[in-house]
């Protein structure tokens, strides 16, 4: 998919991308003609906006979601990972709305968040070495460090142009979905 984004210029990011709700079809920031559409509260999981965003959204999607889905089936977990990415583009909207900042989101980060806060709660005394600075540090801290990073840089407003919201969205709908199998566990589960 990001060849083919890379094929197309902006058609893509324009037709695909998330966009604020709201906007009329006329210029954005970006030089766009916009319109939010539904589909894009899943499509501009598939959009990313380089080589290394790309790279880290799949490396850290098949780091955790390996494991996720050889323990819970690929089923559950494709469910889980389009109930992270669509709820990241939900909060992702509602904070766009009161912000009144105008710019395409892209990337399948929400959901990959979405997938390290299971990762987390699911071995949460699984050691993980990090690069820098290298520690070694269960799941669990882990996932409670990135949170709190993304929270702290979305008050913030740290490292603009990235959507801390939108990763936090993907962890929120994820714990809820989780919360919600302790009772009613997914089919085939």
């Amino acid at each position: 998919m990001y060849l083919f984004q890379l094929s197309f210029d902006d058609t893509l990011i324009r037709h695909l991308a998330l966009w604020p709700m709201g906007l009329t079809n006329s210029l954005t920031a970006y030089g766009l003609p916009a319109l939010f559409q539904p589909w894009q509260l899943v499509s501009y999981a598939f959009l990313h906006g380089g080589p290394l965003h790309l790279l880290l959204n799949m490396y850290a999607l098949w780091l955790f979601g390996s494991r996720l889905e050889n323990s819970w089936g690929s089923r559950a977990f494709t469910l889980y990972y389009l109930v992270c990415v669509i709820g990241a583009a939900v909060i992702q909207l509602i904070v766009a709305s009161y912000s009144g900042e105008v710019y395409p989101t892209i990337g399948a980060s929400g959901g990959v968040f979405g997938v390290l806060l299971a990762f987390g709660m699911t071995y949460p005394n699984e050691r993980l070495m990090l690069v820098f600075p290298p520690v070694i540090l269960k799941a669990k801290w882990f996932v409670t460090i990135f949170g709190v990073i993304e929270l702290w840089s979305g008050v913030t407003g740290t490292s603009p142009g990235v959507a801390h919201f939108a990763h936090l969205g993907g962890m929120l709908f994820g714990y809820l979905l989780l919360l919600h199998w302790r009772t009613h566990p997914p089919l085939g589960h």
